[in-house]
C-alpha cells in the first residue's frame, strides 16, 4: 500500500469534480437530487454555483434534465446515491442516455453494503449489473483516492455515458501518485503470485491485499491480486492471463455474486479459458442495518474471510 491514508472515494469525486472545473472546463455541470452534502458535490457547488442544480428528490427528472444539455456540449455529472441513480433512475437511463448514446456520466455514492446501518433500503448491491446491461454503458468503480479521482478524469475525457461508483466508507490507499496511470478498460497487478488469483474491485481490492499477505505469511500461498477498476469492458487480457498462469480465480465485489464482476469474469473464461472460479460477494441476499465492518463481516467481505477462502480452494485437488 503507498501509505496509511484512508479516504471515502465519495470525497475523491467531490475533490475530482472541483479539480475539473478549476483546470478550465467550463463544459462540467453537476446535478444533484437533495444530497449534496451526502454525494461530495457540494463543494463543487460552494464555488460554482451557476453550473449546479439541485433537483431535489426527483432522480428520474434529474437523469432527464441532464441528457437534455448533454445535447448542448454540456457534460452532465448526474450524482445520487446507488440506489437511486442506479436503481430508481433506471429507465431514464437506458433510454434517455444510454439508447441515445448521450455524454452523460452518472456518479453513485453509498454504493454496496458498506452504507452500514441505512440498512437493505439504501444498500444497493445490484447497481453493477443493471448498468452492466445497458449497451454502451462504462462501469467503474475504484478502489481508492487516487483511482477515484482519475476515474472521474477519464469519464470526463471519455465520449459516451459512464457509470461511476463510489463507497461512504473510507479506504487506504493503495497507488503511488507518482508511477500511476488510469485508463477505462484496464486492470492492474497489484501484487503478483501463482498459486492462485484474485480479482477484486473498490472497497474489497485493499481487502484481497490484506488476505494476500496473511496467506503468504501463514501458509505460504502465492497469491496474484489483481485490482479490476473497470467491470465493463473488462480486461480480458488480464484474467486470461491469470487463468493460463495461476490456474484458480477467486472473485471478490461488494456487490451480488449475480449480474457483477464475477459473473463478468465467469463469462470471460467459459468461452475462451475454463478455469475454476469462486465468486466472492453477496450472495443472492438483501443486507441488513449495522456498523458497516460488521455487516461486511457478517456477509464474509473482509481479509480473514477471503483468506479463509483461498485456503480452502487451493486445498481442492491436492
Amino acid at each position: 500500500m503507498a501509505d496509511n491514508k484512508s479516504i471515502a472515494t465519495r470525497d475523491s469525486y467531490g475533490a475530482a469534480l472541483l479539480e475539473l472545473a478549476d483546470a478550465g472546463h467550463d463544459d462540467v455541470v453537476v446535478f444533484d437530487a437533495d444530497l449534496s452534502a451526502s454525494t461530495r458535490t457540494s463543494v463543487f457547488a460552494k464555488k460554482y454555483s451557476e453550473r449546479f442544480f439541485d433537483c431535489g428528490i426527483a432522480e428520474c427528472n434529474m437523469v432527464g434534465v441532464a441528457a437534455g444539455m448533454s445535447t448542448f456540449g454540456y457534460v452532465p455529472f448526474v450524482s445520487s446515491f446507488a440506489m437511486f441513480a442506479a436503481g430508481r433512475a433506471f429507465e431514464q437511463i437506458r433510454n434517455s442516455i444510454g439508447y441515445p448514446e448521450l455524454n452523460v456520466k452518472i456518479a453513485a455514492t453509498h454504493g454496496g453494503l458498506s452504507v452500514g446501518e441505512d440498512g437493505a433500503s439504501h444498500q444497493c448491491c445490484e447497481d453493477f449489473a443493471l448498468m452492466r446491461t445497458i449497451p454502451g454503458m462504462v462501469v467503474i468503480c475504484p478502489s481508492d483516492d487516487l483511482e477515484a479521482r482519475a476515474a472521474v478524469r477519464a469519464a470526463y475525457a471519455h465520449k459516451g455515458p459512464v457509470y461511476l461508483r463510489f463507497s461512504r466508507l473510507a479506504t487506504p490507499s493503495l497507488h503511488d501518485a507518482n508511477n500511476y496511470t488510469f485508463e477505462i478498460g484496464k486492470g492492474e497487478v497489484l501484487c503478483d503470485g501463482f498459486d492462485l488469483a484474485i480479482i477484486s474491485t473498490g472497497l474489497m481490492t485493499s481487502e484481497a491485499l490484506k488476505a494476500a499477505v496473511t496467506l503468504k505469511r501463514q501458509d505460504a500461498i502465492s497469491v496474484r491480486v489483481i485490482n479490476m477498476p473497470t467491470i465493463k469492458p473488462l480486461d480480458e487480457e488480464i484474467v486470461l492471463r491469470a487463468a493460463r498462469e495461476c490456474h484458480k480465480i477467486i472473485t471478490v465485489e461488494e456487490h451480488s455474486v449475480i449480474g457483477g464482476l464475477g459473473e463478468a469474469v465467469c463469462s470471460l473464461l467459459s468461452e475462451k479459458a475454463p478455469t475454476p472460479v469462486r465468486r466472492i460477494g453477496v450472495q443472492d441476499k438483501f443486507g441488513h442495518s449495522g456498523p458497516a465492518w460488521e455487516v461486511l463481516r457478517d456477509y464474509g467481505l473482509t481479509a480473514d474471510a477471503i483468506a479463509d477462502a483461498v485456503r480452502s480452494f487451493v486445498k481442492e485437488d491436492q
